[in-house]
Formats: structure tokens, C-alpha cells, sequence
């Protein structure tokens, strides 16, 4: 098995309270949760069922929150409180995330990469994966098919003024599509779009 390299913050501890902003690229950027018609997401069956999958989330996870989200044809964008994070975050503070020059680290570093799968987030994240492939795949007629890319990515929330960028950035994803950096016809060529991230 090839070695790749974490995007993940080694020392952050992604269970503590917090607002995530979480991105999940279907495998190999391929349109397949639905289409972008008159600046607006409309999802097919496998966008639904995605859908379902998100809704579900705070079910699985009592400590969860999903404070906003879009599904687009080929990735999904969701803000995750862990509960107890303050959703109402100072204009200047980080609230429970300790923020270190320009990194957020926590307070005491993390042993090895067994501890971090072990986290709520990459474990909702996983959740999310799993629950949602195993469906789709059933409805494709292609199971142990990968639906996902292997990795994901997530940025820390640090503020209110950030938090507030993101939902506006979430809101009109459809409506930019035409330009989105994940829409395939932007990244042709683009070694980008083919790596998992």
C-alpha cells in the first residue's frame, strides 16, 4: 500500500468542539449526485440518497450538528459543529480551537494515526462514505465500486466573519458551477482533478 501524505493537521484533535468545513469528491470527479440546471442543484437518486445519508448524521452522532451543506453533481461542501462549539464565535477569537501562529493546534499532541481515525470527524466523514456508497452502489448495480474519493478535505472555522464567508460560499455554489473549480470541464488536463484528496 502506497504511503500518502495527511492532509490532516498531525497534532489538531478533529473531536474536540469545533465548526468544520468538510469537502467529499465522488471518485475521480464524475457527475453522478445529480445536475446544475438554471443556477439551481437538482438531485438525481444517488443525490437523494446522499441527502438522506447527511440527514441521518446527527442520529448516529448525538454530538454532531450540520449547520449547512450543498450536494453539487460531483463533490459535497458541509459545515459540521461538533456540539458545544459556539456557533455565535467572536469576531477575533476561536472560541474552544487554539490557534498557534498560523495552524490550529491542540493543546496536546496526538500519538499516531490510529488515534486520529478514532476522531468524530474523520469517523462521520467515514459514516457518510460508507452508508451512502453501499446504497448507491446498490442502486448502480456495481458493488465494491469506490464512490469516493479516498480522502477528504477540512478546513478549521476560526471565526464568525469566516463561518459566515462559507455559508454564502455553500449558498450560491450552484449558481457558479459554470466556474467551479470542481466542475470537470474547468480542471481538464489539471492533475488536480484526477488526485484523491
Amino acid at each position: 500500500m502506497e504511503n500518502r501524505r495527511s492532509i490532516r493537521l498531525r497534532e489538531y484533535d478533529y473531536s474536540q468542539n469545533g465548526l468544520y468545513f468538510v469537502t467529499i469528491c465522488v471518485n475521480g470527479r464524475e457527475e453522478l449526485l445529480g445536475n446544475v440546471e438554471n443556477g439551481e442543484m437538482v438531485l438525481n437518486d444517488a443525490g437523494k440518497i446522499v441527502d438522506m445519508c447527511i440527514h441521518t448524521i446527527p442520529e448516529k452522532y448525538g454530538n454532531i450538528d450540520i449547520d449547512s451543506y450543498i450536494i453539487m453533481p460531483n463533490h459535497v461542501h458541509i459545515v459540521i459543529a461538533i456540539v458545544g462549539a459556539i456557533h455565535e464565535l467572536p469576531e477575533n477569537n476561536v472560541g474552544a480551537i487554539h490557534e498557534l501562529k498560523e495552524r490550529a493546534i491542540h493543546e496536546s499532541p496526538l500519538q499516531n494515526v490510529w488515534e486520529r481515525r478514532k476522531m468524530l470527524l474523520p469517523k462521520m466523514v467515514g459514516y457518510l462514505k460508507m452508508n451512502s456508497s453501499k446504497q448507491i452502489n446498490i442502486l448502480r448495480g456495481k458493488s465494491g465500486v469506490p464512490l469516493w474519493q479516498r480522502n477528504y478535505h477540512e478546513h478549521i472555522i476560526r471565526n464568525e466573519k469566516e463561518l459566515d464567508k462559507i455559508r454564502h460560499y455553500i449558498n450560491i455554489n450552484p449558481a457558479k458551477w459554470e466556474r467551479d473549480r470542481y466542475n470537470p470541464i474547468n480542471c481538464e488536463g489539471e492533475k488536480s482533478c484526477q488526485n484523491n484528496r
